[in-house]
């Protein structure tokens, strides 16, 4: 597998980890159009170690959600592998990931995530620890640098993961200062892939299948991890499948289609997500927005969705938006 760790997974797109978002719903409905590999949301070590209930939530899992990949955010080697080989012990997990790369203040203040660019010797510790105490490949997500731009530091950083076992790397094209603004970096991320002889998997800005394609074709990465680009969007996996194989764009998707992968994403969560009432039904507005956002008159659904108290109302506003937006242009 090592080296080759890609056509195991048979894949060469990826579902990423984000925090608050790819919950088991979220990753079902990604599944039905063609989301072959998913990541859990993120874990937090200690939350893991210590058997918090989040941890428990965020890897519930059924048999067709797979296969899957975890990722782990902590900074010392040996609670991530407690961590990692509780969650081994309780599911068949692809990979574990360790997270070089999540710029959250909050985080970088526990001395995780992109802080460990900063590291390279705990983030080679936690690698190595990782490897060697584990059957489960490893793999690492990171940046192209902490601070400023700085090629040569990246492809340190990148051979420093390889050189201690990780058998992928995915690679946000930005620095963890930029965060999720400016340019992705292709040059940075193509250096990676020249340099290493494990698989590369390219992230950042992927929303459609040009840019999925412009991704590859410029950095001739070996995969592509798509994140905010599936919100509201699921079909953009099938999307990109399509193009990739026969370059041929799918059609644009209608209001009453988006509605009807809406609703049908609103069952999964009111199914599967283990949330107090009232919080449930903030979530289930929030993902109903990434679906209907752009729309003509965008200010009045939202009020509308704000306003609903139970999910029989929030279907019937979903029924509603297509109708609502033409009378009010009659």
């Amino acid at each position: 597998m090592k080296g080759h760790i890609l056509n195991d997974l048979n894949t060469k797109v990826f579902l990423a980890p984000m925090a608050g978002v790819t919950d088991l719903s979220f990753r079902l409905i990604c599944r039905e159009f063609g989301a072959r590999f998913c990541f859990f949301e993120m874990l937090d070590v200690h939350s893991v170690v210590y058997g918090h209930p989040r941890s428990l939530r965020i890897i519930k899992t059924l048999k067709e959600d797979r296969p899957i990949a975890a990722q782990l955010l902590g900074s010392d080697p040996g609670s991530v592998l407690e961590a990692a080989l509780k969650i081994t012990g309780i599911l068949k997990i692809s990979l574990i990931d360790i997270n070089a790369a999540c710029p959250a203040k909050k985080v970088i203040r526990k001395k995780a995530g992109a802080y460990l660019l900063k590291d390279r010797g705990r983030l080679s510790g936690i690698i190595k620890r990782l490897s060697s105490g584990l059957k489960t490949p490893v793999t690492v997500k990171i940046r192209t640098n902490y601070g400023e731009r700085d090629i040569k530091e990246c492809l340190k950083t990148a051979e420093e993961c390889e050189a201690s076992g990780a058998q992928a790397v995915f690679i946000h094209g930005r620095t963890a200062r930029q965060g999720y603004a400016g340019d992705v970096d292709y040059e940075a991320i193509k250096a990676v892939k020249e340099r290493l002889a494990i698989p590369v998997i390219g992230s950042g800005n992927i929303f459609d299948p040009l840019s999925a394609r412009m991704m590859l074709c410029e950095t001739g990465c070996d995969g592509i991890m798509v994140a905010r680009g599936a919100l509201g969007r699921p079909w953009i996996f099938e999307e990109i499948d399509s193009f990739l194989e026969n370059r041929r764009p799918l059609g644009p998707k209608t209001l009453a289609f988006k509605k009807k992968v809406l609703k049908r994403h609103l069952s999964y969560i009111e199914r599967y997500k283990d949330l107090r009432e009232k919080d449930k039904m903030g979530f289930m507005v929030k993902v109903a927005m990434w679906y209907l956002k752009g729309l003509p008159h965008a200010a009045g659904i939202r009020s509308n969705l704000c306003r609903v108290r139970s999910f029989r109302d929030l279907k019937r506003t979903v029924d509603n938006v297509g109708i609502e937006v033409r009378l009010q242009e009659i």
